[in-house]
């Protein structure tokens, strides 16, 4: 299991962090001031810290220089007030993974440290890139991948914009935190996000920040950003899926290196690395109008194509058993290997989601498996596509309207859903939670409304 090591100088917060994150298969510490966490570091080196900004002893960034100091792979993720943004940054200057601000969501804090601690698993596998431009390659030797790794050697030491291209769940944003850890900027801040979940109302204030009163509700100033990821790199996922007029905005800021906040009276300058991703063919939506061509021209600087998983099957057995080894770790079970009908059943399927679906393919095999057996069945169920004209005659049939029909299908797919991963998970709600990818609040609601008690 995973160490977490939770320093706050709050109990009451170092006891509800703990009963949260045991209840998750975490393993944990608790420390109410610096010294003690730093000595408790020593003895039993953690995983991962939630560290507060600010304790009794001494100031929450020293201890992280400390901490980071002894253990340069530790994920630390900083626990900090509302608004105490500048502090953040610093944090990530130093090393933190990320920030997250009290109050916290427990969905959103849960999703965090997952990210930090595979990316930690993750990063020790990173392909070195040696002197003489060789990649040693860990995970997959295909000759697609070391093409991509080879990539990201010539060009993170640089200061060119990088597009990625590639289908989800090849690993973007991994190769996207490559660049920026083989960089000069590794020391400085690496800011994620993903342009398809943000609202285009709300975009050019999360990206660029506003000053107090600049609309309703602006009740204090928001760096946005571009001014948090100062020194670093910022990665702007699926680019694609911003507006027009957002666009225009971010070829602006590309072009003379300032933001300007809403309700700001000045531009300020910035010193960002950019790297884009999008599922797409940038170039493509650019030739269609469906993408500014100027942006694209200033962003295509450099472009690294990620295959697809089914273009390197040879990498496929690898990364499964990788995932493997994960799986065993996070579900304390013992699984030893693939039997030759899976692993045949492994190279012969297509794998539409690629990585990500292989990963939640054989975690969701290693939970059905004995804990000394061999991983024999692999594969999902392939769901029965079925025509829109049978669709409609089921409509039809049921004398219902489109609504209705459509509310009570999906609840007959979350129950459906919800049922088998309390059967995968033997009722531990935490783990059925973790399986939907849900909180376990989440959950709960949806047993009751949809009467699975």
């Amino acid at each position: 299991m995973d160490m977490i090591l939770v320093v706050d100088d709050n109990k009451d917060t170092c006891r509800i962090l703990s009963d949260i994150l045991e209840s998750e298969g975490y393993r944990v510490a608790t420390a109410n001031d610096a010294r003690t966490a730093i000595k408790g570091f020593e003895q039993e080196l953690p995983d991962l810290v939630l560290l507060d900004r600010k304790l009794p002893d001494m100031d929450g960034l020293k201890a992280l220089e400390v901490m980071r100091t002894s253990s340069k792979d530790l994920a630390v993720i900083m626990l900090t007030a509302y608004g105490d943004v500048k502090s953040a940054v610093m944090a990530m200057k130093l090393g933190a993974f990320d920030y997250i601000t009290k109050p916290f969501a427990e969905e959103d804090l849960s999703l965090i440290i997952r990210k930090a601690l595979e990316m930690r698993r993750l990063m020790k596998h990173v392909p070195v890139c040696f002197k003489r431009g060789e990649v040693m390659p860990v995970k997959g030797g295909s000759s697609q991948i070391k093409q991509v790794l080879k990539q990201v050697c010539v060009v993170a030491p640089t200061k060119m914009t990088v597009i990625l291209q590639g289908e989800s769940g090849t690993g973007k944003e991994l190769i996207a935190r490559l660049i920026h850890e083989k960089s000069p900027r590794k020391e400085g801040p690496f800011i994620a996000i993903d342009c398809g979940t943000i609202q285009n109302t709300l975009a050019e204030s999360e990206l660029f920040g506003y000053e107090k009163g600049a609309f309703t509700g602006a009740d204090g100033r928001k760096d946005g950003q571009f001014e948090l990821a100062h020194g670093g790199t910022l990665f702007l996922d699926e680019v694609t899926n911003l507006s027009e007029s957002i666009q225009a905005k971010l070829l602006r800021v590309l072009q003379e290196r300032k933001v300007h906040r809403l309700g700001g009276k000045k531009d300020r300058e910035i010193d960002v690395r950019i790297i884009v991703a999008a599922n797409v063919n940038i170039s493509e939506e650019a030739r269609g109008g469906k993408f500014r061509g100027d942006l694209y021209h200033r962003l295509n600087e450099f472009t690294i194509e990620i295959p697809p998983l089914r273009e390197r099957r040879e990498d496929i057995t690898v990364l499964a058993g990788h995932f493997m080894d994960e799986a065993n770790v996070e579900l304390n079970k013992k699984v030893s290997g693939f039997s030759s009908e899976a692993t045949e059943a492994l190279l012969n399927y297509n794998w539409p989601g690629n990585i990500r679906e292989l990963r939640n393919v054989v975690r969701r095999a290693v939970l059905q498996t004995g804990p000394d057996h061999v991983i024999t069945q692999v594969l999902p169920m392939e769901p029965v596509k079925e025509s829109p004209e049978h669709g409609l005659q089921t409509l039809m049939d049921t004398g219902v309207s489109l609504k209705a029909f459509t509310i009570k299908t999906t609840m007959d797919i979350e129950r459906a859903l919800i049922k088998e991963a309390l059967r995968l998970s033997k009722n531990n709600k935490s783990r059925a939670a973790r399986l939907l990818k849900i909180d376990r609040v989440t959950l709960y609601s949806k047993i009751r409304s949809l009467r699975l008690e």
